[in-house]
């Protein structure tokens, strides 16, 4: 990493404030100062009786071409929603019976469950482990569904292997970016469908979730909840037909909740100063350092997840350290706004 870099990474960590050791963004990111100014100004606006609707369709365009910019896609393929289960609900929607789709074993269940509710309508599920995902597409399958880190543990989805088995096979690829997109770098552009809950590694608040895809592969879905935003003039939509709706993804959109927009805006902006790469690049350096710690193999996530006793644990929380617990193994996930002393201070809270 050069020096323009570290700057870039050391003036960002200036808008942070956290009153712990906070390593728990694979759960909730961190409010970046300018973002949270941007969330009082909004709730002042609102109690005062300023608040216009209408005033926020900039912002939301405005996080919805930078959104596009990150993920290496069009503005005009990405649709926008409140969380990934309805966006990946809306992909299972078009699922026609006898479709077969091949999910990664213990894959988080925003992403399972839309198609597991399609048991009934005859889509066929098969749950395989993440490392044979490849291997197992065939010429019956017609989506695979992943995240690109899975949540649980912070493992990298085999995706050039996934992304090629698919196109052998003629099936579509479903990308959960989740727990990816703010620090791993990822071009959506070949990937049939990417969704993403924004309140993790993009710092913004809950609420906003963005769908992109391939112009073929949007075309391809039905929008699941028609409503008066994915109008083509979306204050001229509110009442009555004709159906009018907007033309490509944004035909897809669901009404925004305008607090998380405005917040979106703030936080996407700061990363976009910082870089992806470069959060990335810290970001993932971090996790191999407290990998390397604990006598583990480098893997290059953001995430670490690995056994530890009951008492480590209590360790952990009476330093003031925030990380999380998932499938009965400690998970820490390292942001921008942390750095090495950080994971120096989990590594001698273990070790007691």
């Amino acid at each position: 990493m050069d020096d323009s870099s570290r700057a870039r990474l050391r003036s960002a960590r200036q808008q942070f404030s956290a009153e712990n050791t906070y390593l728990n963004t694979a759960t909730h990111g961190l409010t970046p100062h300018r973002t949270l100014r941007a969330l009082e100004r909004h709730t002042r606006e609102v109690a005062a009786g300023r608040f216009s609707p209408a005033d926020t369709d900039p912002a939301i365009e405005r996080v919805r071409a930078a959104y596009a910019r990150v993920s290496g896609v069009s503005a005009d393929r990405v649709a926008i929603g409140s969380h990934v289960a309805q966006l990946v609900g809306t992909v299972a929607a078009g699922l026609a019976p006898g479709s077969e789709v091949l999910l990664a074993r213990e894959e988080f269940t925003s992403v399972v469950f839309p198609f597991l509710n399609r048991q009934k309508d005859g889509v066929r599920v098969r749950e395989v482990p993440l490392e044979h995902l490849p291997e197992e597409v065939g010429p019956g399958t017609s989506l695979v569904a992943v995240s690109a880190v899975q949540s649980a543990d912070g493992v990298l989805a085999p995706l050039h292997d996934l992304t090629r088995a698919c196109a052998d096979h003629g099936a579509r690829l479903l990308v959960d970016t989740t727990q990816s997109t703010g620090w791993l770098p990822l071009d959506a552009d070949r990937i049939d469908y990417t969704v993403c809950s924004t309140f993790k590694w993009l710092l913004g608040t809950r609420g906003a979730a963005l769908l992109t895809g391939t112009a073929e592969a949007l075309a391809a879905l039905d929008p699941l909840a028609a409503n008066w935003y994915a109008g083509g003039d979306r204050w001229e939509s509110l009442y009555g037909g004709p159906l009018r709706l907007a033309e490509r993804a944004r035909r897809l959109d669901l009404p925004p909740v305008w607090s998380a927009w405005i917040a979106l805006e703030e936080s996407l902006a700061l990363l976009e100063e910082v870089g992806i790469a470069t959060v990335g690049e810290h970001d993932a350096a971090l996790g191999d350092r407290f990998r390397e710690a604990m006598d583990m193999e480098p893997a290059g996530s953001a995430i670490v997840s690995l056994p530890v006793s009951e008492d480590a644990m209590e360790r952990v929380a009476r330093e003031g350290i925030t990380t999380a617990v998932r499938d009965g193994r400690l998970r820490a996930a390292f942001h921008l706004y942390n750095d090495e002393s950080d994971v120096d201070r989990l590594v001698k809270a273990l070790r007691g």
